[in-house]
């Protein structure tokens, strides 16, 4: 048994440089564990663990034309991690640096398009433990970074569209259970998604629609120990729907095909969880 407080305390302000474009944010917080005890009721022992850290987050944004911003973010994080450790005892807080660069567009007032490149460490990261899948297991230090590409918006009217590429390289650098180098479980390297819908609007079939859309994951370890992987897969699903008014109504169907994949691992070839096959939502809303 696990009981756990912590602290918040904040403070935010905006920086405009003179009468240039440029917009920088500056966050400090300081998260703060008041008190963390781990109770073995079995034993009747009890484990107290406290800590603090100073967390900053800084961002800037710049526009060298209205259409276009270039942007760049950094942040440190501190998450108390809750839980027993097999063994017994409490698990240390996480702990992450993050870096992000990126450009933001506007596409003739109908699409924005976004272009980003991350680099995420990480420390004390709970994963299933791989023998006992009930409990966690704490990894030294995890690395991502990669580039990710967004489309939105309104090709037409009544044409809407999103879209999303992902490139993550993700590996354990450091540990003394998990190799050095070995790829993060459950993550591919590659990964993208498209969604598409059109709704009529005009005459008598006005606030009806229809959508679709393809969801592709790639191959990605199933592990940390890399000794197996989870095949890519390709799912799609379809829409279908009515406005009028404050009336909403649809039916989603996913996993139009019924393609076998599966969704994810518990750090085990004995803890494979099978996606959705294929399946039919309705649902029906009035807004107030």
């Amino acid at each position: 048994m696990v009981k756990m407080g912590f602290r918040l305390l904040g403070l935010s302000y905006p920086i405009r440089m003179g009468k240039s474009r440029a917009i920088a944010t500056h966050q400090n917080r300081i998260v703060q564990t008041i008190n963390q005890t781990s109770r073995d009721l079995q034993n009747n022992t009890e484990e107290n663990f406290s800590s603090d850290a100073f967390s900053p987050r800084v961002g800037i944004v710049y526009q060298p034309i209205p259409a276009i911003s270039l942007y760049a973010n950094y942040s440190r994080a501190f998450i108390p991690n809750t839980g027993t450790a097999f063994g017994g005892g409490s698990f240390e807080p996480q702990r992450g640096t993050s870096y992000e660069v990126g450009i933001k567009g506007d596409i003739s007032n109908r699409l924005s398009a976004t272009l980003a490149y991350y680099d995420l460490t990480r420390s004390n990261v709970l994963t299933t433990h791989p023998v006992n899948p009930d409990f966690s297991i704490q990894t030294g230090e995890q690395r991502s970074k990669g580039v990710e590409l967004s489309i939105a918006g309104e090709i037409l009217p009544g044409w809407n569209i999103i879209a999303g590429y992902a490139y993550t390289d993700a590996t354990i650098t450091k540990d003394n259970d998990f190799p050095v180098g070995n790829l993060l479980s459950n993550i591919p390297k590659h990964s993208f998604n498209i969604w598409t819908s059109y709704e009529i609007q005009s005459g008598g079939l006005k606030g009806f629609g229809v959508g679709g859309g393809l969801f592709f994951v790639g191959d990605r370890q199933g592990d940390l120990n890399n000794t197996f992987e989870l095949p890519s897969y390709l799912r799609t699903d379809a829409a279908i729907f009515y406005k009028r008014d404050r009336f909403r109504a649809a039916i989603n169907f996913k996993n139009l095909f019924d393609v076998d994949y599966f969704e994810s691992s518990r750090n085990s070839s004995i803890g494979l969880f099978y996606g959705d096959p294929f399946t039919v939502q309705g649902t029906i809303r009035w807004e107030f």
